[in-house]
């Protein structure tokens, strides 16, 4: 395991009452070129690149493909909440997953008599499920039900199992969910006037997929309410990048655009109706509550477990006959052909967290690291996909796979709108050739082509 996963602002004490792990505070020097972290032996670096790029993260030692680079904890996550609104069920600590395997096959499959051998290769445990005595929060355990409460959830606590619809707190979420925008009928031509109305009548803004969620805002102002250390854990967060535009770019968060002006003065407003305070007062002005949106939206790293694949993954691991294999393999095979039916590819409990040395990755469209979760919760693990050279920088992907295989100028319009920079990446500066058109206008000419032969 690597050393660096120790690491946060060296002196801050956020106290006993915020349950950030201490071993992540310990220790985060971002000054240039210091090393993280207080071992003996570390194996990556933060250094200051300079602008427009900022920091990255360098490897201090060599790493083979396939070898875990470092391990880490978010210092706050989140599940999305349309994805806990569909009934994906995780600890609302760490996201590991409530439901056996079984359950949680029958209820995506829509087949309450799907059955699953080997029950021993499930790793819930459902006699350590545990809730908040106050509201219908569910964890995994109790460390995680008093670590939640230690860092945010005394604050969050809706303190009903009823929840009411009334609450700030409820509302900032149906918000978030439901809330869009839609012209005044009586505005000019040009004109920006806009009024908020439900989006029953109107499109989503944060239907599935999600990519961010407001609740992860409310927790890292929670977190900072209920630290000993204020100012420190202010300081703590605002080590993300949280700018808003790149001015150099001209380019603005897609997030913070003007079609969504009313959207975000109506979440501040139901923000600061819940969670205002003086020592937090800066982020719930107009402009400190839009950095931190684009805090969240530009370092949100996404989050995915599930029990079913974990299953799967420890049936891989039995000792049995080849017959018996065969069979399970059939089994597993038929389960994720009705999943693809019935669910299409949303499978997992999904959510986002915010990771010290992950969010120092810079991206790169031909990466030479990827975060993992193999402890099927929040737990970070970064591992080399290619042999890293110490002293070499190390790069994830921003975009997911699917993304990843668009064209040049695909990717750079999306890396664009989502985290304010323009790629120049080896992958893109070799394809800077390429004629600048979206994926979909290739796959266009491609099937005009195809209809003219």
């Amino acid at each position: 395991m690597s050393c660096a996963r120790f690491i946060v602002i060296c002196g801050i004490d956020l106290g006993y009452r915020s349950g950030i792990d201490l071993c992540i505070l310990r220790g985060w020097k971002m000054a240039s070129k210091e090393v993280i972290g207080e071992c003996e032996d570390p194996s990556v670096e933060v250094r200051v690149i300079g602008e427009p790029i900022g920091k990255g993260l360098f490897a201090l030692k060599n790493f083979k493909a396939g070898e875990v680079i470092f391990e880490e904890r978010p210092l706050v996550s989140c599940q999305f909440l349309w994805n806990a609104a569909y009934g994906y069920l995780a600890c609302d600590y760490c996201m590991r997953p409530l439901e056996t395997a079984e359950e949680n096959a029958c209820r995506l499959a829509q087949n309450p008599h799907l059955s699953l051998p080997y029950p021993e290769c499930c790793d819930t445990k459902k006699d350590s499920l545990i809730e908040c005595p106050q509201c219908d929060a569910s964890y995994c355990s109790r460390e995680c039900r008093a670590s939640a409460w230690n860092q945010y959830h005394e604050t969050l606590c809706l303190q009903s199992f009823t929840p009411d619809p009334s609450h700030p707190l409820v509302m900032l979420q149906e918000a978030w969910k439901w809330w869009g925008l839609q012209p005044d009928s009586n505005h000019s031509q040009g004109s920006t006037s806009q009024k908020r109305i439900r989006t029953s009548d109107v499109e989503q803004m944060h239907y599935p997929p999600e990519t961010a969620c407001i609740m992860l805002l409310a927790r890292i102002i929670a977190t900072v309410l209920q630290a000993a250390d204020k100012e420190g854990a202010t300081a703590l967060f605002m080590q993300f990048c949280h700018r808003t535009v790149n001015e150099e770019e001209e380019i603005a968060h897609k997030l913070l655009g003007a079609e969504f002006h009313d959207q975000l003065e109506a979440l501040r407003d139901l923000m600061e109706k819940a969670l205002g305070a003086p020592e937090v007062r800066h982020w719930l002005t107009p402009e400190g509550f839009r950095s931190l949106v684009a805090l969240v939206g530009t370092n949100g790293q996404g989050i995915g477990t599930s029990p079913l694949s974990r299953w799967v993954r420890n049936c891989d691991a039995l000792e049995i006959s080849a017959e018996e294999r065969e069979k399970l393999d059939q089994l597993i095979d038929n389960i994720y052909d009705q999943l693809d039916k019935e669910a299409g590819g949303f499978l997992n409990n999904e959510g986002s967290g915010l990771y010290p040395l992950q969010s120092a990755c810079n991206h790169s469209c031909d990466p030479n690291a990827m975060p993992t979760f193999p402890y099927n919760n929040f737990h970070l693990v970064m591992t080399a996909v290619k042999d890293i050279a110490a002293g070499e920088e190390i790069c994830v992907s921003y975009l997911d796979e699917c993304n990843l295989s668009r064209s040049r100028h695909s990717r750079i319009n999306i890396l664009r709108e989502n985290y304010l920079f323009t790629c120049r990446c080896t992958k893109c500066n070799e394809q800077s050739g390429d004629p600048d058109v979206t994926s979909d206008e290739d796959m266009e000419e491609e099937e005009e082509e195809e209809e003219d032969q």
